[in-house]
């Protein structure tokens, strides 16, 4: 039984990752370049020629990071890995050619991967404090946001992750009281090993991490690892990292040599770019975004002091904690500071919380104030769900750039030929990725439309006539700055904030919805055919009417609801009248 509750709990982890996933599907521009590069690799696949020029050529034509190239060059090791575990899905026909389903087995292709790594931390976790500590880590772990939700997004720290966290667990002590078998020599290098390729590879301020567990297993007393066994450990995982990023990024880049996060270290640590993104104050990571990373108050202001507290937990607690203390604190002094940047701390320090919830857990029969705190546990754990799952609602209203151009295909479905449709800069910041473009009509049908994108940025040819002439449609934030006659289709709203709703308000809307789940309930207790009613529940049930259904039962008609405001139009060409010379359009 215990072995079972083990693991149903272990797959929150990836359950709850999926759920994040399919509710907020769409990208921003942040993912872009890993999102857009594994999709140029599915579709147009690899180009073999021994001639570089003709290569470089078919990549420009194909590809789309040799046109928007971004301030630094990113690797494509990332990309290629997950164009190989999504391409036997995608061959199957699951949203192969140009649909969202692609995007989404790609998705779960890293976030599966991911999820793996933390399941496999755990057990670490499990091994190193028994496994109540492991079953508190697993419910920190699903019942905050940031790990749950970008933990399929294609961004380079979220490639970077997994190995990271692989290489913590190798460095998680096991139980026992001798200090000096808290941790073998041979996991310890493994995990040097495994920070020296994800540093190599994927992110540069990994090395920050690289030095600051290398220093703190060299100097501690009782774990001494060896110089002769550090040197060769990081040399392995040097060997491997630019085995793997110099010929492949080179090659796709045509650069040659090419290591890109070399290139990345250079223009923002060098030359000081990074700035350009924002400044923040020194204790940015202590007092900002690590409380939000672990998003549990509970957390850090009762589990970790009880960790350092107990004397049979303090040492191993603080083998844990201070090296990655120590990689925030030098890891401060780059003023340009944003949460995902310090994302692989996070499954150390909630280990270390986890073994004080275990500590308050255990005790929770033998005093009132451990009994006290136990609730106190359980309260801000469901809180943190709670909260979770909120955020997740809005962020599911930052995508108006996806959602605008789904709904662009919905009203042009009936269109023929060579549909023409520009995309404007916020568009594509918010969610607009080749994956979602409609693929070519199958050869010979005559009622397929080929469908034509265009992103251009340029203010020169945005304020050209001539330019807008040949488009069909238009995603357009500022509708003003289109020129020409065009008519809006529809709007795309974005979030705007939220509001308190008091029980009086929507309350009509609100009932109406709670009797159609009724319904829907009643009927599906009588059908027979399931998969009738699972297809049903699907068509019928909606996240508004969730959110009724929790006003009437729950919050007594009180709830935050998200505002909303117009953020792209939908334009379509206005066709002028046959008669009508085309100098005289618009």
């Amino acid at each position: 039984m215990r072995h079972l509750i083990d693991t149903l709990l272990s797959l929150l982890i990836p359950s709850i990752i999926l759920i994040h996933l399919f509710l907020a599907p769409y990208t921003k521009v942040e993912e872009s370049f890993n999102v857009q590069a594994t999709h140029d690799i599915l579709t147009y696949g690899i180009p073999w020629s021994t001639k570089w020029e003709l290569t470089g050529l078919w990549l420009r034509e194909h590809y789309d990071h040799l046109t928007f190239t971004g301030s630094v060059p990113r690797t494509f090791v990332g990309p290629l890995a997950l164009a190989g575990l999504s391409w036997p899905f995608l061959r199957s026909g699951a949203g192969y050619g140009g649909e969202i389903g692609g995007q989404l087995i790609v998705r779960t292709a890293l976030g599966l991967y991911n999820a793996y790594c933390m399941i496999v931390f755990r057990n670490g976790v499990a091994r190193a404090f028994g496994r109540t500590a492991a079953n508190w880590f697993t419910v920190f772990l699903a019942t905050q946001f940031h790990m749950m939700y970008y933990a399929s997004r294609t961004l380079p720290n979220f490639f970077a992750l997994g190995l990271t966290t692989l290489a913590m667990r190798n460095l998680l002590p096991h139980a026992g009281r001798s200090p000096a078998a808290r941790s073998s020599r041979r996991r310890q290098k493994l995990a040097l090993t495994l920070l020296s390729i994800a540093g190599i590879v994927f992110r540069s301020e990994i090395a920050i991490l690289l030095a600051s567990q290398t220093l703190y297993l060299y100097f501690r007393p009782y774990i001494r690892l060896p110089i002769l066994s550090i040197i060769p450990a990081g040399l392995l995982g040097a060997f491997i990292g630019l085995t793997l990023t110099v010929p492949i990024d080179s090659f796709f880049w045509q650069r040659w040599p090419l290591w890109p996060e070399l290139t990345g270290f250079i223009y923002n640590i060098v030359e000081k770019q990074s700035s350009n993104w924002g400044i923040s104050p020194w204790h940015f990571y202590f007092t900002s975004a690590l409380p939000r990373l672990l998003f549990n108050p509970f957390v850090y202001q009762i589990c970790l002091p009880f960790a350092l507290s107990i004397p049979i937990l303090r040492c191993q607690a603080l083998d844990i904690l201070l090296p990655n203390l120590i990689f925030l604190a030098i890891y401060s002094f780059q003023p340009h500071k944003e949460w995902r940047f310090i994302i692989y701390v996070v499954p150390p320090i909630l280990a270390v919380a986890s073994a004080g919830a275990s500590w308050i857990w255990t005790r929770r029969a033998k005093s009132f104030v451990y009994r006290v705190l136990s609730l106190a546990l359980i309260a801000s754990t469901l809180a943190s769900f709670t909260a979770s799952f909120g955020m997740l609602a809005v962020s599911r209203l930052n995508y108006p750039g996806a959602e605008a151009l789904n709904r662009l295909h919905a009203l042009a479905g009936s269109d023929t030929g060579i549909v023409r449709v520009h995309m404007d800069t916020l568009a594509c910041m918010t969610g607009v990725t080749r994956f979602m473009e409609r693929a070519p009509p199958v050869l010979g049908d005559a009622q397929g439309a080929f469908w034509v994108y265009d992103k251009t940025e340029e203010e020169e040819k945005l304020l050209d006539p001539l330019f807008w002439r040949g488009f069909d449609y238009a995603l357009a934030e500022r509708p003003e700055r289109v020129i020409g006659s065009w008519h809006v289709l529809d709007t795309v709203e974005g979030y705007a904030g939220a509001a308190i709703m008091r029980p009086e308000d929507g309350s009509e809307q609100v009932n109406e919805d709670v009797r159609a789940v009724q319904k829907l309930w009643t009927e599906s207790l009588w059908r027979k055919d399931r998969l009738g009613t699972a297809r049903k529940w699907a068509n019928e049930w909606s996240v508004g009417r969730l959110q009724s259904l929790m006003r009437k039962t729950c919050t007594k008609g009180w709830w935050v609801r998200m505002k909303t405001e117009p953020r792209i139009r939908i334009l379509k060409r206005a066709r002028m009248p046959e008669s009508m010379p085309p100098e005289q359009e618009g």
